[in-house]
């Protein structure tokens, strides 16, 4: 279903009925979606403190799921939170979900880990003392994106480490947020955010690729979010003989690529058709980002493969 406003997201699925009855794991238990509750205490709720990963369910299996529980296990390491589970029982936790919503594919988790309840409603961690609180929503869910995304360019900015190191997944996303607000005032659907420096980053939500003249750019990845899929396509043209560089590259350089996309766990690699306004190629889906598309439906067959044979 297409946003209200005219817009549409990068996360727009098609509505399913099912959803309405999912159950959800939450402290080790699997609960309807109307008992999954958390205090208003949480420091997740409450401050933003915790760590997430987004996983996708493709004909049975999780793609790329030893990636992404390795980042998120790595993000729980760096913001000093113990996940009070081991990789083995994360995981469990993921196949244990699927089955009670007998999910099979055009499935999407999203695994949230947050420091805890707290003794009293103030910043420091250590009021933080009932250990930490996961979750695993799990949905049905198709994506349904039925036209290229529009972006416009915002004034917010992927930042530098030392304020909020934009490679961490954490649950303080405003900065994204109010981005995201921003292109839509715009009458775009998702925001190109700069870096420091003024150079072509990110969107709020996804990674971004242009392709000029048969070449594949992507940021320097000095500034964003360490995508997965992100570095699937690079690995992908690396093998495809595609030419790839992560480099530095201006809104000039944008405006004239012939074609862009994003790259994300929900969507895989969604077509880009405008950025402030101007028509990127001809405003489709382009022959590299179709190769790309087949090359890594393909390679998620071929990691499925390689499992089930147990390499």
């Amino acid at each position: 279903m297409d946003h209200p406003s005219g817009h549409q997201t990068t996360h727009q699925a098609e509505e399913d009925a099912r959803n309405e009855a999912i159950v959800i794991w939450l402290n080790g238990r699997i609960v309807p979606k109307a008992q999954a509750l958390v205090s208003v205490y949480d420091s997740g709720f409450m401050l933003g403190d915790g760590v997430w990963e987004g996983l996708r369910l493709y004909d049975g299996h999780w793609a790329f799921a030893d990636e992404h529980l390795d980042r998120l296990f790595e993000a729980a390491k760096a913001i000093d939170l113990d996940i009070g589970m081991d990789w083995g029982g994360v995981m469990q936790a993921l196949i244990d979900t699927q089955a009670a919503n007998a999910m099979v594919t055009d499935a999407h988790a999203r695994l949230m880990v947050t420091r805890g309840v707290k003794t009293r409603p103030f910043q420091h961690p250590s009021l933080s003392r009932q250990g930490p609180t996961m979750t695993i929503i799990m949905e049905h869910s198709k994506p349904s994106i039925p036209r290229p995304i529009r972006l416009a360019t915002v004034p917010h900015l992927r930042g530098l480490p030392m304020t909020q190191d934009p490679k961490l997944n954490s649950h303080s996303k405003l900065n994204c947020i109010l981005a995201c607000i921003a292109a839509e005032k715009a009458g775009a659907d998702e925001a190109l955010m700069l870096d420091v420096h003024g150079f072509v980053n990110t969107t709020n939500a996804c990674n971004f690729f242009i392709v000029r003249k048969g070449a594949v750019w992507t940021s320097t990845g000095d500034y964003c979010m360490n995508g997965i899929t992100r570095q699937k396509v690079i690995d992908l043209c690396r093998v495809g003989g595609i030419p790839v560089y992560e480099r530095n590259f201006s809104l000039v350089d944008t405006y004239g690529a012939d074609e862009a996309f994003l790259t994300g766990t929900f969507g895989a690699q969604t077509p880009v058709g405008a950025i402030d306004g101007r028509q990127i190629g001809d405003g489709q889906l382009g022959p590299v980002t179709t190769r790309l598309r087949a090359l890594y439906k393909d390679l998620i067959v071929q990691e499925r493969t390689l499992q089930e044979r147990g390499g």
